[in-house]
């Protein structure tokens, strides 16, 4: 791979570990060069001969905490810009069920939007028990078309997946394990120690049972992307036009309570 040719990604070997850190400032925002990395990164983790074995993680303190709101303006500004990534939207997804290597996602902190999605898209999800993660599209204005209407009522059912997109609401890690959503919820000092753990089991095991065990066990959520991506993208580009996606936006900037008219 050519991780030089990346600017919001990090890379780091560990043997046959690959870890993979997002790194875009304090909170790790996403912008469109991150999209854009973010598409790539999962087919070209594929072709890379020197790793079995993925782990996801945030530089810093947080995760990944969602969009850039500056990104957001732009895409209101120019709707044309929301057209665009759409199919990287869908390479993000895809690129993550249809990767045979397995994926750990190294929760250390807040996991927002497509940063939850991102997260929940992985193998297994160990999580700081304090980190907040949710998908609060809706409290942005906006349709949580970018995986999250594909994975949350997979992990935790539909009625406890509903609610969660529809209040938008961030919970802890300790919660979500709870839940089911993540699969570990461990205290941060135990974060890579537990890691470290899973890493060690997945890699102990032959490459090619667990590669091809993990394709045979997301043909069923690749199946259901398939169905999903497409309206919900669509329905996520028609909610950025509406009047209250901008209060939405202008109120976080103004940090002040936001004064929705249902437009």
């Amino acid at each position: 791979m050519d991780f030089a040719s990346y600017q919001r990604l990090g890379f780091e070997r560990r043997g046959r570990e690959l870890r993979v850190s997002i790194d875009n400032g304090r909170m790790n925002a996403v912008d469109f060069e991150m999209h854009e990395e973010l598409a790539r990164v999962f087919p070209e983790l594929q072709g890379d001969a020197e790793s079995d074995l993925i782990v996801l993680t945030g530089a810093g303190r947080a995760f990944c905490a969602g969009g850039d709101m500056d990104w957001f303006q732009a895409m209101i500004d120019d709707p044309a810009l929301f057209r665009g990534i759409a199919n990287d939207a869908k390479k993000i997804v895809n690129g993550l069920l249809e990767l045979e290597k397995p994926i750990l996602c190294r929760l250390n902190g807040a996991a927002a939007g497509l940063g939850a999605s991102i997260a929940l898209l992985c193998d297994v999800i160990v999580a700081d028990e304090t980190a907040k993660i949710g998908d609060p599209h809706v409290k942005v204005g906006l349709v949580a078309g970018d995986g999250g209407a594909v994975i949350w009522p997979q992990l935790i059912g539909f009625a406890r997946a509903k609610e969660m997109l529809l209040t938008g609401d961030m919970i802890t890690g300790a919660e979500a394990a709870a839940m089911g959503l993540v699969n570990h919820a461990v205290p941060a000092d135990r974060l890579d120690a537990k890691t470290d753990e899973i890493v060690a089991k997945i890699l102990g095991n032959p490459r090619w049972a667990v590669r091809w065990t993990k394709t045979a066990v997301n043909l069923v959520l690749r199946d259901v992307a398939n169905r999903v991506m497409d309206a919900a993208i669509a329905y996520e580009i028609s909610s950025n036009a509406t009047a209250d996606r901008q209060e939405a936006v202008t109120a976080f900037v103004e940090k002040r309570a936001p004064n929705f008219t249902g437009d």
